[in-house]
């Protein structure tokens, strides 16, 4: 081969492998979904409350006698991503678990969470087997963002150890150098020890 085709081709090859690394980057940077409207495909339980799918949402309930946190886990871990998803509160403290390790036990899991609730501290952190509150939201900020018995949209960016929250498009928590966990799954939860009715629904995902 003389050296312009053995150039042509080394060329061909380059582009080529640019071309397939640049989309392979651009689909991570991409809204992908988590929940795919029917099936638990991609996520596990573990004890406590029961989950199920009904016109494509997640439905989760638990009574006050069922002491174990409910928990719908994501089967795979993550680092740095934007998550998004809409919920519906309507009974008990819920939240969105993030760079959880699952320990197993009454909590389930140890980490971050940003919170789920009907009447208080929406849009907060809090760590589950650490720190307890990280970021607790005053309730009449809380009051600005949260629409009771209605669709909340809640959005978590987390990358490094910097992590923001949104609910409805307001600015909720933020909290940088943070020394929790950087990697971990997602989860959602149902509160142990009370009434629980929530859902969930358009649960995304996007990989940084």
């Amino acid at each position: 081969m003389n050296n312009h085709l053995r150039n042509s081709f080394l060329f061909i090859i380059v582009t080529v492998t640019t071309g397939l690394a640049f989309n392979l980057s651009c689909r991570m940077q991409e809204w992908q979904p988590l929940f795919d409207g029917k099936t638990f495909k991609g996520w596990h339980t573990l004890p406590g409350g029961n989950w199920k799918v009904e016109n494509d949402m997640i439905v989760g309930t638990s009574e006050k006698s069922d002491t174990s946190h409910g928990l719908l886990v994501t089967d795979n871990v993550y680092r740095d991503f934007e998550l998004r998803i809409k919920y519906l509160a309507v009974k008990g403290n819920s939240g969105l678990y993030f760079r959880v390790k699952e320990i197993g036990g009454l909590y389930g899991v140890e980490g971050v969470q940003a919170e789920i609730d009907p009447l208080q501290g929406a849009g907060g952190l809090y760590e589950t087997g650490g720190r307890g509150w990280v970021v607790e939201p005053d309730s009449a900020d809380v009051k600005k963002w949260y629409k009771p018995n209605e669709w909340n949209t809640m959005t978590v960016s987390a990358k490094g150890q910097s992590v923001v929250v949104h609910v409805n498009g307001y600015k909720t928590a933020e909290i940088h150098n943070d020394p929790g966990r950087t990697e971990g799954h997602i989860a959602l939860q149902l509160h142990g020890g009370q009434d629980m009715l929530v859902s969930f629904k358009d649960i995304e995902i996007k990989i940084h």
